[in-house]
């Protein structure tokens, strides 16, 4: 019975812990319980899947990998992580569009809490959920797919509107992709060619520490030209690195140019590697793709607070889209994203002060992370209607949750 999250940073409240074998079993347990949530593979630094009632894992449900090569789609079960899915999905030819820097992480969750990956012209790892299947509080197994009223509310449902049992996503045609790493991009270029930076890959990357030793981390799709040996006044790599300075680089996904396919070479660390020991706390901050400059200038105004609890950070770009909680929901977004070093009352005041800085460009925290302060939401109220409609007594609430949802 997990007592903690990944990271050790949250101990659970749950009464119970129950892993369901079957959708009757999952429907059963609603039923019957006046609170539960479900834990995906606790991956959230926060208290977002905790619960005064009954803990749910649905890792034991029966595997599910449905693949319909002629739509374009796979339906899978809840439970199963992008680890499990994707080397499926590339055996058929098929891709996701877009994963995130761990694919550990299970499917469910990473969408239901808006984590998006990268890429300029990629939407978020929600924006390929094409249908959700979900037990709501009656106990009832719900069907919602993208077209229905009200669905744009559901991917990035936080858990707030039932147990998710199965998800359809999109797909497209399978792709390689090599990736490149540049040591020493200056800050000036940084600033001054942030759209060009970021617009030089399929995915990219910009892992800064707040003393100018930043590195950049360009996934390209195999069949573009390769760039050089020097980009943005940034020199290539001649060796594998990890984006966290200190530590093994044999964790990470291949680099130096060296082809493969996209579920090999998107996320940044390897499904057959633990990426850390969970030492560490993570937050980040999604702000309108507009306040890129200004918005990691006013971070760098925190330099000498926020340096000492810094393991590192990272910049990435994302496509906007249309999920109503999502925090990249109709705007261009570039997200700054911190890891932390393990020292919670350390790390308390960082985070005040980093949210009071960045509060002018409108931040949006990523809902799985570290963060104190609440975003505005212009489909809140739709979100919070869903939920009275879905849950009216409360069922999959919690704390965390009544706090950030009105």
């Amino acid at each position: 019975m997990p007592a903690t999250n990944w990271a050790r940073n949250v101990t659970f409240g749950a009464q119970a812990y129950e892993r369901p074998a079957s959708l009757d079993e999952v429907r059963a347990l609603v039923g019957r319980s006046d609170r539960i949530r479900v834990l995906g593979s606790g991956h959230s630094f926060n208290r977002i899947a905790d619960t005064t009632g009954a803990q749910l894992s649905l890792a034991g449900l029966p595997a599910e990998i449905d693949i319909d090569t002629a739509a374009s789609r796979v339906r899978i079960s809840a439970g199963l992580t992008y680890a499990e899915v994707a080397p499926r999905l590339h055996e058929a030819g098929l891709a996701l569009h877009n994963l995130a820097s761990l694919p550990h992480i299970s499917v469910v969750g990473a969408c239901a809490t808006g984590t998006h990956g990268s890429g300029d012209g990629n939407g978020g790892l929600a924006t390929a959920v094409s249908s959700i299947e979900l037990v709501v509080a009656s106990g009832d197994v719900v069907t919602v797919e993208r077209g229905d009223a009200d669905f744009d509310g559901m991917p990035v449902g936080l858990g707030r509107l039932g147990v998710v049992t199965a998800l359809t996503l999109d797909l497209v045609p399978s792709y390689d992709i090599a990736q490149y790493v540049y040591d020493s991009l200056p800050d000036e270029r940084l600033d001054a060619d942030f759209d060009a930076i970021f617009a030089s890959g399929y995915s990219v990357s910009a892992f800064i520490d707040f003393d100018d030793h930043n590195r950049l981390w360009c996934k390209l799709l195999a069949a573009d030209p390769p760039p050089g040996p020097i980009a943005f006044d940034a020199l290539a790599a001649l060796e594998p690195r990890n984006p966290v300075p200190g530590m093994s680089p044999d964790n990470c996904t291949p680099q130096l140019g060296i082809p493969g396919p996209w579920h090999e070479r998107l996320p940044h660390f390897r499904a057959e590697f633990a990426p850390s020991n969970g030492d560490e706390r993570q937050s980040e901050y999604l702000l309108p793709r507009e306040h890129a400059v200004a918005g990691l200038n006013a971070l760098r105004g925190l330099r000498e607070q926020i340096t000492p609890v810094l393991q590192i950070a990272e910049i990435r770009t994302i496509a906007a889209d249309e999920l109503w909680l999502s925090p990249t929901y109709r705007r261009p977004t570039v997200g700054f994203h911190f890891t932390w070093v393990p020292d919670d009352a350390a790390l308390a005041p960082v985070i005040e002060a980093l949210e009071r800085e960045l509060a002018p460009f409108d931040p949006r925290p990523h809902w799985g992370k570290v963060f104190s302060q609440a975003a505005e939401y212009e489909r809140m109220p739709d979100f919070v209607r869903l939920v009275e409609k879905y849950d009216p007594d409360g069922k999959f609430g919690n704390e965390f949750l009544d706090r950030y949802l009105a």
